[in-house]
């Protein structure tokens, strides 16, 4: 039952979110070209370029003043905020006992905001890049992972943001979807599972073979 609700509140999410998005464009086509969508297209068509030019321009051409640079911007940063929801509910879902870490759910809907600004920031100045990883290295983080797959969930909201600077939501919302029907998927079959291993994902079947052996009774 916990698998099939994640399921549904998953996949109804993405219907509303993209049947909203599919109706607002076709009541104001133009609508279209000041969202931050479209940008994987420029992605995956770009010619081979030199490593050290800029890669391809944030999908914003018809941005032409203040008010619309605000707008995509806010649009991005709350599109980045929409796509990360659903990771956070399979966290939640997925993850269990004393490894579960709220710092981490709040993180992955927080974090690609930042990422969001970030890329904004460094867009086409390779100056600015270098002084963004000398400020990140000069930063100590003193809250380490509890697991390496913890680290599958900064990454991908890390992801998300980089898809939400670069006008690419679409990009970020498609590795999303599979992420989080890829991790439900792990849960409910158990993957991987054997006896005396280390767990990650939270008991789904009711058997936990990871858990030591009760302690037998004294008669």
């Amino acid at each position: 039952m916990r698998a099939s609700k994640l399921l549904l509140e998953i996949t109804i999410y993405y219907v509303v979110i993209g049947l909203a998005i599919f109706i607002a464009v076709k009541i104001w086509p133009d609508l279209r070209n000041y969202l931050p969508i479209g940008g994987v297209e420029q992605l995956i068509s770009q010619p081979a370029k030199n490593p050290l030019e800029a890669s391809a321009a944030v999908r914003a051409a018809h941005v032409a003043n203040f008010g619309q640079s605000v707008f995509w911007l806010v649009v991005a940063m709350i599109a980045a905020i929409l796509v990360s929801l659903p990771v956070s509910w399979t966290y939640m879902a997925v993850r269990g006992g004393h490894e579960y870490d709220q710092s981490l759910v709040n993180t992955i809907i927080v974090l690609p905001m930042v990422v969001t600004g970030i890329v904004i920031i460094v867009q086409n100045s390779l100056a600015l890049a270098f002084s963004l990883a000398g400020i990140a290295g000069a930063v100590r983080f003193r809250n380490s992972l509890k697991s390496s797959g913890d680290a599958l969930f900064i990454l991908l909201a890390v992801a998300v943001g980089l898809s939400a600077g670069i006008g690419a939501i679409e990009l970020a919302a498609v590795i999303t979807i599979f992420f989080n029907y890829c991790f439900a998927t792990l849960w409910i079959t158990e993957y991987g599972e054997r006896e005396g291993m280390k767990r990650f994902l939270a008991d789904y079947d009711g058997v936990d073979h990871a858990a030591p052996p009760a302690p037998e009774k004294k008669k």
